[in-house]
């Protein structure tokens, strides 16, 4: 379906995105979702659902869709619920509390052997699960686990934003293969460990380890640490609006921008409205700073961990992304799961946007493997 508007919070969106891919809107648990497809959604191809990282949405998938649409594949881009031009409603309206994926799940802290920035390990650490803000649906388990809705498979009585759309949306018997970048990866693969029947393969494009969790701080200067990082997640959460205002402006994102992007000239002015047109609709400025302050929540080496994820996964890092140390990354080849890890020279913390003709083979590979097991 397509729409103008997403009515429920007064989320303005144009029919087709300046990429020249439709917007659509999927009606989710009372709020509206945008996401694209591209590529025959009736033929028996590869479905691939794309998945977005921290304060973008669907749009960043544009160099990528086109190229695995043309192999064959069905491709779909969603925007999370509060990301892009989908629902953005106040962390702290009880609309929004009554879908926080972390109602009904246990969130006892497990114990996990994380990784360290130069490829070694810390054993036993507590991965602390809850978001602070209570009830707050930006977290990860929303962004996967949301709702009880048309899946035909046997779950934990839960399943996912993800799967939902994977269910209703794309269809069809075939699990689907996610495509994931940055912090996106830690939603796709907490589907592919809720639901395995559903989800035939994980992609990863540069992993994001969440240094501000506090099970990421040292642990001896966690109690120092914690409450100053808390304190300044508090204030942001409070009186963060002029902050947000005289950040949110083109030339601001697009200097932002070139920190993550290795090819400062990849940075052009497409993809700062892109990227930040969706963030100037009403309510935005308190998804990012309750995203902000989500300083909890699961961590990649404890799901690759995680014993009923069954989906091979592909991991693909630039290694010149500022933000991931590429020892850390390297070793994830640890974890059973993981099929391959990849270096990607000359690209950042975005290879699919920087070097789609080099991470689109790889991808698409992967997902022809995927879909043939």
């Amino acid at each position: 379906m397509l729409a103008a508007t997403v009515a429920s919070l007064g989320v303005t969106m144009p029919p087709v995105s300046p990429t020249g891919l439709q917007n659509r809107i999927w009606r989710w648990r009372g709020f509206d979702v945008r996401y694209q497809c591209l590529g025959d959604e009736r033929a028996d191809g590869p479905a691939v659902l794309f998945v977005h990282g921290l304060f973008v949405n669907a749009d960043h998938w544009r160099r990528n869709l086109p190229a695995l649409a043309d192999a064959g594949c069905r491709c779909y881009a969603i925007d999370l619920l509060g990301y892009g031009y989908s629902s953005k409603p106040n962390p702290l309206s009880e609309a929004a509390k009554a879908v926080s994926g972390e109602n009904g799940r246990s969130l006892s802290a497990p114990v996990a052997d994380l990784g360290t920035a130069g490829g070694g390990t810390r054993e036993g650490v507590e991965v602390e699960l809850a978001h602070p803000v209570a009830g707050s649906p930006y977290n990860f388990y929303t962004w996967s686990d949301l709702s009880e809705q048309l899946l035909d498979f046997e779950a934990e009585e839960r399943s996912e934003q993800l799967l939902d759309f994977e269910a209703e949306v794309i269809g069809g018997d075939e699990p689907v293969t996610l495509v994931a970048n940055s912090i996106g990866s830690i939603s796709a693969l907490q589907a592919a460990i809720d639901a395995p029947a559903r989800i035939n393969g994980v992609a990863i494009v540069n992993p994001n380890f969440r240094e501000l969790h506090v099970s990421e701080q040292p642990a001896l200067l966690r109690p120092l640490l914690v409450p100053i990082i808390e304190a300044v997640q508090r204030t942001l959460r409070e009186r963060g609006q002029p902050l947000f205002d005289a950040l949110a402006k083109p030339a601001t994102v697009q200097q932002i921008l070139k920190e993550p992007y290795f090819d400062a000239d990849m940075v052009a002015d497409e993809l700062v409205d892109v990227l930040l047109t969706p963030l100037l609709q009403p309510g935005s400025a308190d998804v990012v700073f309750d995203t902000l302050s989500y300083s909890a929540g699961p961590l990649p080496e404890q799901q690759l961990a995680d014993t009923r994820l069954e989906a091979p996964v592909l991991v693909l890092y630039g290694e010149q992304d500022p933000w991931t140390p590429p020892a850390r990354v390297r070793a994830l080849e640890r974890f059973a799961a993981v099929q391959r890890v990849v270096p990607l020279p000359g690209v950042g913390h975005c290879p699919h946007d920087e070097a789609p003709g080099t991470v689109n083979p790889l991808v698409l590979d992967f997902v022809r493997a995927c879909a043939a097991r």
